[in-house]
């Protein structure tokens, strides 16, 4: 088995987790933003395309997604979206498929708003139908949450990334569009992973947005204790602050 394969079915596996019910997804939803994606990229020339998590696939992806790359839509009709992941950079691809899973931890553990904050931004090489590298840019967004709250169907974007100078490896990014801050998806270098049992709980209180002396009341210790048990977390996870420290514990499976 390969690592792509392995990471293929750790994607799938987290995808798993999510309980749909099938009763409840109103799929006339997608005809209707296909639609309206179709426009958009006629208008923009960029792809779009939606993931449907409930079906574990791709459900619609606009007709000119390969032609800023040179490619006619004859040459990708049959194969889909296959065609181009097999053009994506061997390095890329497996970063690629790395933060994918990391993006998909993080957003089962969001709220429901919190999701819909949300965006990754993920830059790579792909070849065009020259043969050559190109740089591309990609957005994944939520574009329906079921019901329940949960990641229904997924919004893709993808164009040609305007600075073509430097071909360097590529990277992904998850961004707050609410706040403007991006926060890379690749591990810190300098993290510890092992969370008390009462960093885990104080923790998981900041991810529900209890305050302080609303988690002191809640576990019976002082704020100064709750304080200094957030100040600890966000050390150990390389973070900036709280959110930051939510990211990266739901990345790591810590919140699960």
């Amino acid at each position: 088995m390969t690592n792509k394969e392995n990471l293929e079915e750790i994607f799938l596996r987290y995808l798993s987790q999510i309980k749909y019910e099938e009763d409840s997804l109103d799929q006339s939803i997608v005809l209707k933003q296909s639609k309206v994606l179709q426009n958009l990229s006629e208008i923009t020339n960029s792809g779009t395309g939606i993931f449907d998590f409930s079906k574990k696939q791709m459900v619609y992806y606009s007709s000119n997604f390969g032609i800023t790359l040179g490619y006619q839509v004859s040459d990708y009709e049959d194969e889909g979206q296959q065609f181009f992941a097999r053009r994506i950079h061997p390095e890329d691809l497996q970063k690629l498929s790395i933060s994918g899973i990391t993006a998909l931890k993080i957003f089962i553990n969001l709220s429901g708003d919190e999701k819909l904050n949300h965006k990754v931004v993920n830059e790579y090489r792909m070849l065009n139908a020259k043969g050559e590298y190109v740089r591309m840019v990609e957005q994944y967004q939520i574009l329906e949450l079921d019901p329940k709250g949960q990641i229904w169907l997924m919004l893709t974007m993808v164009d040609v990334a305007p600075n073509q100078e430097h071909l360097e490896a590529g990277k992904s990014q998850l961004l707050n569009f609410r706040t403007g801050k991006f926060i890379p998806l690749e591990i810190p270098r300098k993290v510890q992973f092992e969370l008390t049992r009462r960093e885990t709980e104080v923790l998981k209180l900041v991810k529900k947005g209890l305050l302080s002396k609303e988690i002191s009341d809640r576990l019976s210790i002082s704020v100064h204790t709750v304080n200094t048990h957030r100040q600890r977390v966000i050390k150990k996870l390389g973070a900036n602050n709280s959110m930051e420290a939510i990211i990266f514990a739901s990345k790591y499976g810590l919140l699960e």
